[in-house]
């Protein structure tokens, strides 16, 4: 960018700094960069492990140290690929001392992280990310949603052809909002992830129509916002399992299909998940930094040599 600025070819600037300006042909990681980087020094009692998309949807397991703050010293590893047994083989080339330092590790439900986890951090405590199981619940409530909206896009088209063979122009029904019903159920999609004390006045005024018109995705709302108040309102965990055991109690009461194989998925985890109310730690810091690769990915425009990638990345991270 600076060299289009100044009336500077580009592409020839950046293979001057790569070959020339910095010591990337130095680099001791170089020769492997592409498959994996691993900084000892970084690791600290508090990890995050997430997985990202370095380039073309490539998939990388990242390890951060938590305690640096998206700074300097962030990156602990980088790893190509997702599968347990070959990023497990890497990060076992770090020490037993340093692998046992780390006391606290966040991580999503994904399997494969939580072995990945086991095998190379077996002294550290696994802490099941609060907004992955929020969301769990969140995307059961939009896929009530969005099959009652292709209901309604199916009866809208069913309406229009019998007013088209009849020789009658077709007028979809609206409500006092001036929504028509396919239009009410796709709007209401932002407001469904949103506290009701969050909600705008149309947004009040939209969600009152589809309470009153679908009764049982009022019930899916409440019951997502419901676990939701779990997070906010326990501090401690004997309460929050007490919490727990009586929303799956709501669950099994709704009927929700989608609803009890959220139940399911929490109660294969509520250990890990039951972990957060220790020190309220979740994985917020592996999003950001996800997002602060792909800011640094936008500002170069894409990867086109991902060892160099990588390399300017960890001059700045790690």
């Amino acid at each position: 960018m600076i060299g289009e600025l100044f009336g500077v070819d580009g592409e020839l600037l950046e293979r001057q700094y790569r070959d020339h300006l910095s010591d990337y042909k130095q680099w001791d990681q170089r020769i492997h960069a592409a498959r994996w980087v691993l900084f000892e020094k970084n690791i600290g009692a508090y990890v995050g492990m997430d997985e990202v998309a370095l380039s073309r949807g490539e998939l990388y397991t990242i390890l951060i140290n938590k305690e640096a703050h998206g700074k300097k010293g962030s990156i602990i590893a980088i790893i190509e690929g997702t599968d347990a047994e070959t990023v497990s083989k890497v990060l076992l080339k770090l020490s037993r001392r340093r692998r046992f330092q780390v006391r606290e590790i966040t991580l999503d439900m994904a399997p494969n992280m939580a072995k990945i986890a086991k095998v190379c951090f077996p002294a550290a405590k696994q802490v099941i990310d609060r907004f992955h199981v929020q969301k769990l619940a969140y995307d059961a409530v939009q896929e009530m949603r969005i099959k009652e909206r292709w209901k309604a896009i199916d009866q809208e088209t069913i309406e229009m052809t019998h007013a088209k063979a009849c020789g009658k122009s077709y007028q979809a029904t609206l409500f006092e909002n001036g929504d028509t019903r396919k239009q009410l159920l796709a709007r209401s999609r932002y407001l469904l992830f949103k506290k009701e004390t969050a909600w705008t006045n149309s947004q009040c005024q939209r969600a009152r129509i589809l309470f009153r018109e679908y009764p049982h995705i009022r019930k899916a709302y409440y019951l997502a916002m419901n676990l939701g108040l779990i997070y906010h309102q326990c501090k401690f965990k004997d309460i929050a399992l007490t919490r727990l055991a009586r929303w799956y109690d709501q669950v099994d009461k709704s009927g929700f299909l989608s609803f009890a194989t959220v139940a399911r998925t929490i109660e294969a985890h509520y250990l890990k998940i039951i972990n957060y109310f220790e020190r309220r730690a979740t994985n917020a810091a592996s999003e950001s930094f996800n997002a602060k690769i792909k800011a640094f990915r936008a500002q170069f425009r894409g990867v086109r040599e991902r060892e160099f990638f990588i390399y300017r990345l960890t001059n700045i991270y790690a």
